[in-house]
């Protein structure tokens, strides 16, 4: 097998072999270029702290230690603000040897500040499946901004497979930008394609939005339902800085629109680690066409997830806050982001979750 990302083609290989698999079975639509989607499981367990497994546990037998309750998804449930829940999947993993695994937020759960994280049996890493895994999968949800109304069968997370390792070293990253510009304006590589934050728009004085403290339950199937008013505060600048509060939450964009070529995909990650004022965390997963003009796009802005922490900071125009991690795929996709799917993100700009609609 060819090193670097599997695509959508690799996956059915893998759903056919059992490698891949699930009660309800695995659903077309659940492919992406590449990734899969995952779907929450019927219950949800409400936990008293965040944890993983440990070398050699199970998540079964820690839920036994932290569960405060149960809650039935089936029909719908809400997870409340600020508590920890821990939902099994319906999917689960049988890994060949040489194939790992990464797992992330969707898009949609990043702007909705729903913290998602991946564990598994004898996890020590959030997020992350070693090669070999078989077992469950399960869920770590802890909405930070507002509850929110879940059912059984949604899908707040999704799963990358590898074969080996393919990150672009640096110099690589340069050439592939010689060849095919990656980014508008200059490249800023540097452990990866580093991108800023926007605070001077061409147009008008809207910069991002910040999270209303005391909003209602969103209700995840209502799309473009809710008036963004409801929830979030307009963020406007003419001297291209904001200060960042403590404890808030924003949604900025990037001010680089950034093309992901159809035999790449890209990973968020923090540009540095140690700066502890702010945190800019987002849903990672970048699928090849994302931005790319095969796929419709011209290019694509990073929508930024931002929370401040210790003490108020100054975030001005161009600071640099987060890099794009390039992989190459194993194969070029059938089918690329944008291109045919329902990708909800292609040709984007500062954009709110897809349940909000303007007012």
């Amino acid at each position: 097998m060819t090193t670097g990302v599997l695509p959508a083609q690799a996956l059915r290989r893998l759903i056919a072999n059992g490698a891949l698999s699930a009660a309800p079975a695995i659903r077309e639509d659940q492919i992406q270029p590449a990734s899969l989607d995952l779907r929450l499981g019927p219950v949800a367990y409400r936990v008293r702290a965040s944890f993983l497994a440990g070398r050699g546990r199970k998540v079964a037998d820690r839920l036994e230690e932290f569960t405060m309750h149960q809650v039935n998804l089936a029909g719908g449930a809400v997870l409340e603000k600020n508590c920890v829940y821990v939902i099994p999947l319906a999917e689960h993993l049988s890994l060949p040897r040489g194939i790992t695994a990464v797992a992330n937020a969707k898009s949609s759960s990043g702007r909705l500040d729903l913290l998602t994280r991946t564990i598994t049996d004898g996890g020590i890493e959030f997020d992350r499946i070693p090669e070999g895994y078989t077992g469950p999968l399960y869920a770590e949800v802890c909405p930070r901004s507002f509850s929110v109304l879940v059912r059984e069968g949604q899908r707040l997370n999704q799963i990358r497979f590898r074969h080996g390792q393919a990150v672009l070293s640096d110099a690589e990253l340069a050439a592939l930008h010689a060849r095919e510009p990656l980014v508008t304006g200059e490249a800023v590589i540097s452990e990866g394609l580093g991108f800023s934050v926007d605070l001077r728009p061409a147009q008008g004085t809207l910069v991002g939005y910040r999270a209303k403290p005391h909003a209602g339950v969103i209700d995840l199937d209502q799309i473009g339902h809710y008036p963004a008013s409801d929830f979030w505060e307009e963020l406007h600048t003419r001297d291209g800085r904001i200060i960042l509060d403590p404890g808030a939450f924003y949604i900025l964009v990037s001010r680089e629109a950034v093309t992901i070529p159809p035999d790449y995909a890209a990973e968020m990650a923090p540009y540095l680690a140690m700066v502890g004022e702010f945190r800019v965390h987002y849903a990672g997963f970048f699928d090849p066409g994302f931005g790319h003009a095969s796929a419709g796009g011209a290019g694509s802005r990073g929508v930024l997830e931002v929370r401040c922490h210790e003490a108020p900071f100054v975030l001005e125009h161009g600071q640099v806050v987060g890099r794009l991690v390039y992989e190459r795929m194993a194969e070029r996709p059938e089918t690329l982001y944008g291109a045919g799917i329902a990708s909800n993100y292609q040709g984007q700009g500062l954009k709110l979750a897809k349940q909000f609609r303007p007012g």
